[in-house]
């Protein structure tokens, strides 16, 4: 199988259309007829992930988030993307992400399905499909199966998701049914999270006066780290690879949070 017949079966599933305007998904580096026989699937394509990418003999890096979303004009190994670049083209990696088209087609969906939120709605609606004329976009928002108070609710994201730690943003022994629900970076959805009328933010990356202003506008906020609710991407895709592409051997990289609290 080629790069390109690759990419094929995956943007037929999370086309590239469905994308935020100011993303960069799809074919990072590399030749679109290169044969591949090992996908490396990694949440970050860092200096890391590449080596380990080389030691195996991967021939792809496939990624949630795009090497650079700000674009690169110099490409030489006085910066850091640029070290990233040449990195991968050197050792011949096709490197390619799907980011906020994953999150619109499956990343949302999934989180409120672990959530299992009751009726759940799309969180901030960013367009129609154009199959089904439904609405589409980042995040959910729903009701738990019965009210927790904000401490349970925590507890129960850090059960679902794995993670050791959380910040919260609120009274600990609040009573909450409706959350709201969005991967990585959350600060934009603060606003549609209250306009949603939910009691509770689950994302990552907010801040302190972001937390604070949530706060004043009667919104509790679970922070569990970008990474925290994201790294479901490997397994996942790993799993989506072994199904529609067996001939192709899938190893989820040694990725582990950047992010330690001690």
């Amino acid at each position: 199988m080629t790069a390109k017949e690759l990419i094929a079966k995956l943007e037929e599933v999370y086309p590239i259309e469905k994308a935020a305007s100011w993303d960069n998904p799809g074919l990072q580096t590399g030749r679109s007829n290169k044969e591949l026989r090992k996908v490396l699937v990694t949440l970050d394509i860092t200096e890391t992930v590449i080596e380990e990418a080389k030691q195996w003999g991967a021939d792809m890096i496939l990624a949630h988030h795009p090497m650079t979303m700000s674009g690169v004009k110099k490409i030489s190994t006085d910066t850091l993307a640029g070290r990233r670049f040449l990195e991968a083209i050197q050792a011949d990696l096709c490197c390619y992400s799907m980011h906020t088209n994953y999150d619109v087609v499956e990343m949302a969906p999934v989180a409120g399905e672990m959530m299992k939120l009751q009726k759940p709605q799309i969180l901030d609606v960013t367009g129609i499909d154009e199959k089904s004329g439904a609405p589409e976009g980042f995040g959910r928002v729903g009701s738990l199966v019965r009210p927790v108070t904000l401490q349970e609710c925590a507890e129960i994201v850090k059960q679902i998701f794995g993670v050791s730690k959380v910040q919260i943003f609120g009274d600990l022994e609040q009573i909450i049914q409706r959350v709201a629900i969005s991967p990585g970076s959350g600060k934009s959805m603060i606003q549609p999270a209250i306009q949603t009328k939910a009691q509770v933010l689950i994302s990552g990356d907010i801040g302190h006066h972001e937390g604070l202003d949530a706060m004043d506008q009667g919104l509790a906020v679970i922070d569990a780290g970008h990474y925290g609710l994201e790294h479901i991407f490997m397994e996942r895709m790993c799993r989506w690879l072994q199904k529609h592409a067996p001939e192709l051997e899938v190893k989820k990289a040694a990725q582990e949070n950047p992010f330690v609290i001690i």
